[in-house]
């Protein structure tokens, strides 16, 4: 009977067939169907009393486990004023929210089940942003009306599948943003639509405002995944303003929100990253108060003796800290904790989101720091010139694409081919040397190594004969050398220069 604790008209049938009533008709739909977000009348058969629909939103068809249907039933016509069936802008059956348990989204809850007159089910994504924020969830998320909350580890999964990709292809956008909140959103959506088809959900829903890229990222993702669910962006709809407004909602529904000290700043954390957004850093001529930082030590209280670190890789993707191997998301929290006690991985930005507006932010990626910094400098040691070349300019691409939250088009896929390719060979060991703040590579040795003393050396050598370097330089300097003669050609033919000669000419034998 719990699947009964939400109206579901579009089920009407499965809900008789399931619980023995094939000859008892709970609802008959009043008119024609004219869209599943828009109302029609229902007459309802309900043996309940009518108060239970006098609510905003229906919490139960039938309650309780031991409800029981008896023959004698009242019936009630709602219509498309009454919100208590359809909400007040449609009607939609159950809808998987992406909850982190803040004040937005314990405020999102009811106003889906009001606005919606449809079951919440709460999901959050365990992508490493600590035990704090996870905890209490359940208890906050069905106390806001939620009908369940669905925790999912996506920690490993997230590291393998979507940090090691843009590691291995060297993506960074802006020149310098390691895409730790873009990296994020597509498993966090791609897990949503997963519950969705889990729980039967018809539509997602997310707390992303208007002004941001994640509202983006989010829901290109659901388009690729699954183009029928429905999405809905409170923050594009309702006349929620700000936090104040937030707050007055949550007390006028009795639902219970977030008892904390506000965060001036905007925070996004996971296994990769920590950003900081808003308050003072709204200014760019700002600088970052120390207190503002949470993953890494401020670089002039770091420790005073550097630490040497070695990273193993395998095809371009890290696999051992020190010689120790570890699983992705093992090792990337251990390079957060060694790198973060050095003050490693700070950066202050100003980008370009994708919505068109710039917007500042500080970021905190020690492990990630790290791990880009060993992998780019053992390519040195395997990729020739044009390889690398090439290999840089796909990045920059490939950067933009996880930014703009493309995750899932076959571009990205299709290039993830060619990195796979081109960093086979990019194998072996590096050792950095982290020392407040700074990161410096200290060795860098590969099986595959491209680079070979015995030629590199100023030493004559057997295999380089340094006097092949003339010919080689003619050979290659002959379009400069040709353009300069040209030049030269048609400056001497020149009236200009005919004139100058001349005058020059007669002033000499003046004097």
């Amino acid at each position: 009977m719990a699947q009964l604790q939400t109206f579901f008209p579009e089920r009407l049938t499965m809900m008789s067939d399931n619980f023995g009533l094939k000859k008892f008709s709970f609802f008959e739909k009043v008119g024609a169907r004219s869209s599943s977000l828009h109302g029609n009348g229902y007459i309802v058969r309900n043996p309940c009393q009518r108060s239970i629909f006098e609510n905003q939103v229906i919490r139960s068809a039938l309650v309780g486990e031991n409800a029981k249907v008896s023959a004698s039933v009242n019936e009630v016509v709602l219509t498309n004023d009454d919100v208590a069936t359809h909400g007040k802008r449609g009607k939609l059956n159950r809808v998987v929210l992406a909850y982190s348990g803040g004040l937005d989204t314990s405020v999102i809850v009811p106003w889906l089940r009001e606005n919606y007159g449809c079951d919440v089910v709460c999901f959050t994504a365990d992508v490493g942003q600590g035990v704090m924020e996870m905890d209490g969830l359940e208890r906050k998320a069905k106390a806001s009306g939620a009908s369940q909350l669905v925790i999912k580890d996506l920690k490993e999964e997230f590291v393998r599948d979507y940090i090691y990709p843009c590691l291995q292809a060297g993506a960074v956008y802006e020149r310098k943003y390691l895409l730790g909140t873009s990296m994020a959103r597509p498993v966090i959506a791609k897990a949503m639509v997963d519950v969705a088809k889990e729980v039967g959900a018809d539509a997602v829903s997310h707390g992303c405002t208007g002004k941001g890229n994640d509202q983006v990222r989010f829901e290109l993702a659901f388009f690729a995944l699954n183009p029928e669910l429905q999405v809905v962006a409170p923050w594009r709809e309702w006349e929620i303003q700000g936090r104040e407004d937030a707050i007055e909602y949550a007390k006028k529904h009795d639902i219970p929100i977030p008892v904390s000290k506000k965060s001036i700043y905007s925070r996004d954390r996971n296994l990769w990253h920590l950003s900081h957004e808003g308050d003072i850093l709204e200014d760019p001529a700002n600088e970052p108060k120390k207190e503002m930082y949470m993953l890494t030590v401020d670089p002039e209280d770091a420790p005073n003796q550097p630490e040497y670190v070695e990273i193993g890789v395998v095809s371009g993707l890290p696999l051992s800290v020190n010689g120790k191997e570890m699983s992705p998301a093992s090792l990337l929290a251990e390079l957060n904790e060694i790198g973060g006690r050095h003050g490693i991985g700070r950066m202050d930005m100003v980008e370009n989101r994708l919505v068109g507006m710039k917007s500042r932010g500080v970021y905190e990626t020690p492990g990630g720091t790290i791990l880009s910094t060993a992998v780019r400098e053992l390519e040195s040691l395997t990729l020739d010139r044009e390889s690398m070349q090439t290999k840089d300019i796909l990045a920059l691409k490939y950067a933009d694409l996880v930014y703009a939250g493309r995750w899932f088009d076959p571009l990205r896929v299709s290039m993830d081919a060619f990195m796979e390719k081109i960093t086979e060979t990019t194998t072996g060991a590096v050792t950095l040397k982290l020392y407040k703040g700074s990161v410096t590579v200290a060795s860098r040795r590969s099986p595959n190594s491209l680079y070979r003393e015995d030629i590199s050396s100023f030493e004559t050598g057997q295999i380089y004969n340094q006097a092949d370097a003339a010919g080689f330089i003619r050979l290659y300097g002959l379009p400069t050398r040709v353009r300069a003669m040209l030049e030269k050609r048609h400056l001497r033919c020149s009236p200009l220069f005919t004139d100058i000669l001349f005058v020059i000419i007669y002033l000499h034998h003046s004097l």
